[in-house]
């Protein structure tokens, strides 16, 4: 083909190839789109039924209940209770605030680990990562025990009897606890700034304290408004931390806890979750149509180089302290999760005991940590291939359903946990059937199949799925689709071009997609509470048993091992990952 074509272009007439070889290959090229066509219907309508029964289904089953008569009473009462009313305007004040300051916090990192110059950088980067791999209590359960009305700080040093229950305590804790998503959307909006902009404003005289106001805080909105919204729906979807922390500091997302698990009435729990999920559902959406609309274009050729670092004072010096006050906190709150669980009585009677491990390492605590690690690593590869697939249809096969495939695929980030966590339980608790035929088993429930199991990983992926999917999304866009056009052209369906082709070019991606669906199913508890068995036992849920009970040595125990054993696997998931890529690369070779 390529010598007909230089042949066209030098004006000379190509010479005939011979009737038969033309017929075969007019014949197998409709023949290889046709296969390549029908892998994509096949593949487009597997990833569909998936979703739907991974989200789409629980939140019908939701909406279901929610306006069911009980599920109506409560939302006429969200409407016309002052009590409800409170509860509401505790829950969007908590979202705001921290929205705010955990936005705040997440820039001031970011700014530092970017834009200013000292020493430590790395161990910033690392200190400010910590959250992610942390149980989603283990900062709140902390806090209790340094600023609480007996804590080691509060009472111990300064001899005061606080009280950080209720909302001071949750925006603390909370702000603490979910910055690193806003330090990881600025970091790398503040990496990919292009340094002239800088440099033009500062060669026409402005001094570093102007460009800081009016170069690149404006550059950054986006940022600020994106990394507002996603702390906002994270603070007023959590449920972990007000259970702990909120007192009578009553939010939606424990009220429809209570509804639950207090009152059995899954209508009013599913009514309470409904409006948790509107706000937070608008947030996804004003969210994805602000960075679709709003970008900022700062790099329009090669960049010009590494952005100067900041050593002026006027600057330097105030975000260090702030960073530096705020990292020796966190460093306080994540000794005290590591070494709690020596103490006999936590900030109590420190005496030096090891009995907490023994609880969490042998019996329940043994089982525990075998079921969530097996589960969580059932699920990580799931989760990361299916995320990978649905960038692939995205981004390289679909074309009017592109947006609404990926609008699905990411509402496991936008839909709350709690809500979430109610819609399976609604909907798997009894056998699936349609038209009265029976498609699925019970999945969820003691009498379930694994005992609750399969639940459980289905949840673990639905939450995980999204940031694999992002990744692979970014990934694929900077990957010339000629490369997976040559493998079609040769007669490789979709399928095979996915599988051989494109996984192996997207490797960071996906390996992005495993280390974070591992880490977020070994930590999240909103929708596991509801799922959890006595045949199936979870880390996050023993924690939350412990805490619940005063105990909170075994608390501190079950977290140091929680986050060792996520730090550790997912070295390992890393190493086997890496050593895979790295074999199919020699044998290519």
């Amino acid at each position: 083909m390529t010598s007909t074509l230089e042949a066209v272009a030098g004006g000379t007439t190509p010479p005939a190839a011979p009737a038969p070889a033309r017929g075969r290959g007019s014949r197998s090229a409709p023949r290889s789109r046709a296969r390549a066509d029908r892998s994509v219907v096949i593949l487009g309508t597997a990833v569909a039924v998936i979703l739907l029964l991974l989200i789409g289904y629980p939140v019908m089953s939701l909406l279901s209940a929610a306006f069911a008569p009980d599920g109506l009473a409560v939302l006429a009462s969200i409407v016309t209770d002052p009590v409800n009313h409170r509860i509401v305007l505790n829950t969007l004040v908590l979202g705001l605030i921290v929205g705010v300051l955990g936005t705040i916090i997440g820039f001031l990192f970011a700014f530092a680990q970017v834009r200013i110059a000292f020493r430590g950088k790395r161990a910033l980067h690392l200190l400010a990562m910590v959250p992610i791999v942390a149980p989603p209590f283990a900062v709140a359960t902390a806090v209790i025990t340094l600023f609480g009305r007996n804590g080691a700080i509060s009472n111990g040093i300064f001899g005061i009897k606080g009280d950080i229950y209720g909302l001071s305590g949750l925006v603390l804790v909370l702000a603490l606890s979910f910055f690193p998503v806003a330090y990881m959307n600025f970091k790398g909006m503040l990496e990919s700034l292009d340094p002239s902009l800088d440099e033009a404003a500062a060669g026409l005289g402005a001094s570093k304290l102007k460009v800081f106001f009016s170069v690149t805080i404006p550059m950054l909105v986006p940022g600020f408004a994106g990394s507002f919204l996603l702390l906002f729906v994270e603070s007023i979807a959590d449920l972990a931390n007000p259970l702990v922390l909120g007192g009578d500091y009553t939010v939606l997302a424990s009220r429809a806890y209570l509804a639950v698990t207090g009152d059995y009435n899954t209508s009013a729990g599913a009514a309470y979750s409904l409006t948790i999920l509107v706000p937070a559902l608008l947030v996804f959406l004003v969210q994805r149509y602000w960075v679709s609309k709003r970008s900022v274009v700062t790099v329009t050729g090669k960049p010009t180089g590494r952005s100067e670092q900041i050593t002026a004072p006027s600057i330097r010096v105030p975000i260090l302290l702030l960073v530096g006050s705020i990292s020796a906190l966190i460093v306080t709150i994540y000794v005290t999760v590591l070494t709690g669980g020596f103490m006999k009585v936590p900030g109590v009677n420190n005496e030096f005991t090891l009995d907490h491990f023994r609880f969490v390492l042998t019996g329940i605590g043994s089982k525990a940590m075998i079921d969530t690690a097996t589960l969580a690593l059932i699920a990580a590869p799931i989760a990361g291939v299916l995320g990978m697939l649905i960038a692939w249809l995205v981004v390289r096969k679909l074309r009017r359903t592109s947006g609404l495939l990926d609008f699905v695929g990411m509402l496991g980030l936008a839909v709350p946990g709690t809500v979430l966590g109610i819609g399976y339980a609604l909907s798997y608790i009894t056998p699936t059937t349609i038209f009265g035929v029976q498609i699925l088993p019970a999945l969820a429930g003691g009498s379930a199949a694994f005992s609750g199991g399969i639940a459980i990983v289905m949840v673990y992926i639905t939450r995980s799925l999204p940031s694999g999917q992002r990744s692979g999304i970014a990934a694929l866009n900077q990957i010339h689709p000629a490369i997976e056009e040559a493998s079609t052209s040769l007669g490789a369906g979709s399928g095979t071009t996915f599988r051989k082709v494109t996984l192996p070019l997207i490797q960071s991606a996906l390996l992005t997609g495993l280390t974070f669906a591992f880490a977020r199913s070994m930590t999240t508890l909103s929708p596991i509470v509801f799922l959890t068995t006595p045949g199936i036992k979870i880390m996050t849920s023993q924690i939350l048993a412990e805490v619940d009970s005063g105990r909170f040595g075994n608390a501190f125990a079950y977290c140091t091992v929680l986050i060792l054993i996520v730090l550790t696997l997912i070295l390992i998931i890393n190493f086997l990952v890496r050593k895979v890529i790295f074999r199919g690369r020699t044998h290519r070779r």
